[in-house]
């Protein structure tokens, strides 16, 4: 599971390394036949790189399929549509089933000293609109997006800065490119590979017509009006969205192509024809030839899944719907797939260490208060009430199946200990008590605590409703507090939030190679702590310095694995900066390994039945890339 070092010259992981593509070996695309048959196409022959990507699926447990279809999926949010971006899984490396980083865009990729990355395109390569894919692509993302002050007011992305220093960008030749840093990168290739990530290249014959450095002033002025735009550097990034994939005219290198435009209800992504992964037998891979999004809304899915609306569907499907769906699975020609998740904690609440109220903020950061909330939580109750007894109790943590596991880090107050929850509020001084029985706060208040949602799952809801009963043993209320998300995270953001819920980590399944930032105050997003992570991303212009001495030595650790020379050095660290979180219960963990439904048509070829399903690494459907996917009727 290590991030690889140095790759040979191979293609995909599992793929076999063939010759050439010849003519007379490849089955041509019966919905391009007739484009090809006019002329208004290129062959297959002629659409492929010169060393496609050939997809050995024996070698995965797989079945070479057939052409055609539709793969029909629902979503709650136009912006969902980006999912055709996640689920595509076309990156330039990506993730292979052992969580392995092995070549995909790229022929090939080598590392030297962690720090040289030398990028190996494949020859021949083209956009979905038949344009030349080569370093001019990389080159002007560096120099015309990524270093453009208009385009890039804070400079190239974080992940692409060692120490605050961009890399040198060279040119080898058409198809090779080159990033050195002075210090090793261990994120570069794991940002490449993530479910959203990192783009170093554009289609820059279609993006130059936009960008004030090609495109004649006036033309360019007149082309952000009649877009609405404010000047030429709005227009450029309206239609520089590789990831959210809501431009049409944008080409892309992805399986399907977005061919809707905003807004919608339906959108539609049509096969790439110039797509570089072949399989075996000569087919060009998408096997389906559309993948549909339609839009509804989320608390209607289920219904809709279960009444055979999907293809294929786990957004906005939890496990509490799993009964119904398998009660029709023979009705809706379907059948329902259970796969395991990787977060540390399917759902954990987040005390606001950075939170305004300057009692609240003394108090919750006392560890044992912390502690003792987490004592008073009936884990065994939720899990058998909520999950059928079939997810772990288990605090916010990585999960059995990393080699960091340690049972002591997961069941760190975890365990349902009233009495020693009351002790430790006792000790700290909250023995004073309202006519209610609930206890009282330094400064008079009766001890409530508002724990914010982002309003979108009844999930959450009912778990906090039985977090609320075992709560009250211990003198503390529990209030909820719904907002849309973007609400949400803002009040958390600015500090008006007490405390929230999220789910847990996002990769349980950590390795030694795989970066503790999580763990670390590096973010904005970690809700426990997000001044003190917008100080990190800011590089101290906003938010707060940590101001903890357990948050302080985590961000040391975080940047020690930043120069650990091996996996022992980095595990050593790992292991330290798990003891700290398992110690200071800075997040609140309830269960882990919670099951997700997946509604799969019957027919549906080469989804696995027992699947990881995780946003990074996995990319939920991408990491069994959804091009292989087909039907057997």
């Amino acid at each position: 599971m290590n991030v690889v070092r140095t790759v040979a010259a191979l293609v995909l992981a599992g793929l076999l390394a063939g010759s050439p593509a010849e003519a007379a070996k490849l089955i041509e695309t019966p919905v391009l036949a007739g484009a090809v048959a006019k002329g208004e196409m290129p062959p297959l022959a002629e659409r492929l790189p010169a060393e496609p990507a050939i997809v050995e699926l024996a070698g995965e447990g797989l079945q070479p399929g057939r052409h055609g279809g539709d793969l029909r999926m629902l979503i709650s949010r136009s912006k969902d549509l980006r999912l055709m971006v996640v689920y595509g899984y076309t990156r330039l490396v990506g993730y292979d089933r052992n969580f392995d980083i092995k070549p995909d865009l790229l022929k090939a990729i080598s590392v030297k000293e962690g720090r040289i990355f030398t990028l190996s395109l494949r020859r021949g390569h083209r956009w979905s609109d038949g344009q030349p894919f080569g370093s001019e692509d990389f080159r002007y993302y560096w120099e015309d997006v990524a270093n453009n002050p208009e385009l890039s007011p804070n400079g190239p992305p974080r992940s692409l800065l060692v120490d605050g220093e961009p890399p040198l960008f060279e040119i080898v030749d058409e198809n090779t490119v080159r990033y050195s840093w002075a210090k090793p990168n261990p994120f570069f290739l794991p940002r490449l590979a993530g479910a959203s990530p990192l783009f170093i290249y554009r289609p820059a014959h279609y993006l130059k017509r936009f960008h004030a450095r090609y495109a004649e002033a006036k033309d360019l002025a007149a082309k952000a009006k009649a877009a609405k735009q404010r000047n030429w550097a709005a227009l450029h990034n309206r239609k520089d969205n590789l990831y959210k994939f809501d431009n049409p005219d944008l080409p892309t290198l992805q399986p399907w192509m977005n061919v809707t435009r905003p807004p919608a209800t339906r959108f539609v992504g049509q096969r790439n024809p110039y797509f570089h992964r072949v399989d075996k037998n000569g087919r060009q891979l998408p096997y389906l030839d559309r993948l549909i999004f339609s839009k509804s809304d989320g608390k209607l899915i289920p219904a809709k899944a279960g009444a055979g609306e999907a293809d294929l569907q786990s957004r906005n499907i939890f496990l509490k719907d799993f009964t119904f769906l398998k009660e029709n699975e023979k009705r809706g020609r379907y059948r329902v797939l259970l796969w395991r998740t990787a977060k540390g904690a399917h759902l954990a609440l987040y005390p606001n260490l950075n939170v305004n109220d300057p009692v609240w903020r003394k108090l919750l950061r006392q560890r044992d208060f912390r502690r003792a909330l987490s004592l008073a939580i009936e884990r065994t109750l939720i899990n058998q009430a909520l999950y059928f007894g079939l997810a772990m109790e288990h605090a916010n943590t990585v999960l059995p199946d990393s080699p960091l596991y340690s049972e002591d880090y997961a069941k760190a107050a975890a365990r349902y200990d009233p009495k020693a929850a009351n002790r430790l509020l006792d000790k700290l001084g909250l023995k004073k008590r309202d006519d209610e029985g609930t206890r009282l706060m330094p400064d008079g208040r009766p001890l409530h605590i508002i724990v914010e949602t982002a309003g979108e799952e009844t999930e959450q809801t009912d778990v906090l409703e039985l977090v609320r009963s075992g709560w009250a043993e211990i003198g503390v209320k529990l209030f909820t507090k719904p907002s849309q998300r973007e609400v949400f995270r803002n009040r958390i953001f600015s500090g008006e939030t007490v405390m929230s819920i999220w789910s847990g980590l996002e990769n349980g399944l950590a390795t030694p190679a795989m970066s503790p930032a999580e763990l670390a105050p590096t973010t904005q997003q970690s809700l426990q702590w997000p001044k003190w992570g917008q100080h990190y991303e800011t590089s101290g212009a906003a938010g707060e310095a940590p101001d903890m001495a357990p948050a302080q030595e985590l961000a040391k650790l975080n940047q020690a694995w930043l120069r650990a020379i091996d996996n022992k050095a980095q595990a050593k660290i790992w292991r330290r900066m798990l003891e700290i979180h398992a110690a200071e219960t800075f997040t609140i963990g309830m269960v882990a390994g919670v099951m997700q439904p997946v509604v799969a048509r019957a027919d549906l070829m080469n989804l696995p039945e027992e699947g990881v399903y995780n946003w990074d690494p996995g990319a939920q459907f991408g990491l069994y890339r959804p091009d292989t996917f087909w039907y057997k009727k």
